[in-house]
């Protein structure tokens, strides 16, 4: 390699993590992401010797890339939603139900996030919590891009058109739909009144104790009024404090009341944990949970048991009595 090229690849490697956090909030899924933002890096490596610093900046251009690539894995890709956002509530204590689709939204690891230089960047988190996320999965592809480029990165109308490959005209109006799309689902500002980082992953761990405990009681306590727990890929989800401490009841009921739990977190900063059940002489990893957290509880339990999702993470697919990696180790 060149001196040449060598300060290329020093030039773009900063901005790895925010394509990252990019692709995902287009694609909905971690992997997927990975593998775009591998893309992105291989093509503008490529095209190196196009890039003209006169006609753009640097990260614009490595954007104009990465949407090209997000555009293209999106017309065959489709959406990622959650449960809620398409399908009606269910009974807590009917039977799970997996649905028809193979994809579904996925969470992304704060690991992946945490792996640049914070020096270097700088991402707005609140932007991705999976209400948003899940949010997102609502829009056309273009409209897509057009409210990340504009509300959640500051790109110009005249920016995001020239990484658009379109007019301002035709980004104006995309982003004007998307807008008024994102209110209809419903979905309120992350960020706004929400409690800190801390306080979020105290409620969590009061959770934590009272699941170890299988204490119904105790978890509804945490909850806010209208919770909802979603489970991908069943399509089963349901609201209201009530019903969720029916389904836990049946959770403990069926699958013991004997847990390890693993903390976690996810999209920008929402704790969760990785729950394992007893099985025999060790502990079988069985739910990823993240959590959206408010000032009156937690009003939101997005439950995962993929094995995709459990990779990401790097969970170990068992643990013995100690709470220690089974050989075998990772998922």
């Amino acid at each position: 390699m060149t001196t040449g090229e060598e300060g290329f690849d020093r030039r773009i490697e900063p901005f790895r993590t925010e394509l990252l956090a990019y692709c995902y909030r287009m694609l909905g899924s971690a992997h997927d992401a990975e593998d775009l933002v591998q893309d992105t890096y291989l093509r503008a490596w490529r095209a190196r010797e196009q890039y003209d610093d006169t006609r753009s900046s640097l990260r614009t251009w490595l954007y104009r890339i990465a949407t090209n690539v997000c555009l293209t894995a999106l017309q065959v890709r489709g959406r990622r939603p959650l449960p809620s956002g398409l399908v009606a509530a269910s009974d807590p204590l009917g039977p799970l139900v997996q649905g028809e689709r193979a994809a579904w939204l996925q969470p992304l690891p704060d690991s992946l996030l945490d792996a640049g230089d914070p020096a270097e960047t700088v991402i707005d988190r609140s932007s991705l919590r999976l209400a948003f996320a899940a949010a997102l999965q609502h829009l056309s592809a273009r409209q897509r891009g057009a409210l990340i480029l504009r509300d959640v990165l500051g790109f110009s109308a005249s920016e995001a058109a020239e990484i658009l490959g379109t007019t301002v005209v035709s980004v104006n109006s995309s982003l004007q739909r998307a807008r008024t799309r994102v209110k209809e689902v419903g979905v309120r500002q992350e960020g706004i009144g929400e409690p800190s980082a801390a306080e979020q992953r105290a409620w969590v761990e009061r959770y934590m104790k009272a699941f170890e405990l299988a204490d119904v009681e105790g978890l509804k306590r945490l909850l806010t009024e209208d919770v909802v727990m979603e489970m991908p890929p069943m399509i089963n989800w349901f609201s209201g404090r009530g019903n969720y401490g029916l389904f836990m009841e049946w959770v403990f009921g069926a699958a013991g009341k004997n847990w390890l739990l693993k903390e976690v977190t996810a999209n920008g900063g929402q704790p969760g944990f990785a729950a394992y059940r007893c099985v025999g002489d060790g502990y079988e990893l069985h739910t990823l949970q993240i959590f959206t957290v408010t000032a009156e509880g937690i009003s939101r339990n997005s439950v995962f048991q993929d094995s995709e999702v459990f990779a990401a993470f790097g969970l170990a697919a068992g643990l013995d009595a100690q709470g220690l990696a089974d050989v075998g180790g990772r998922v």
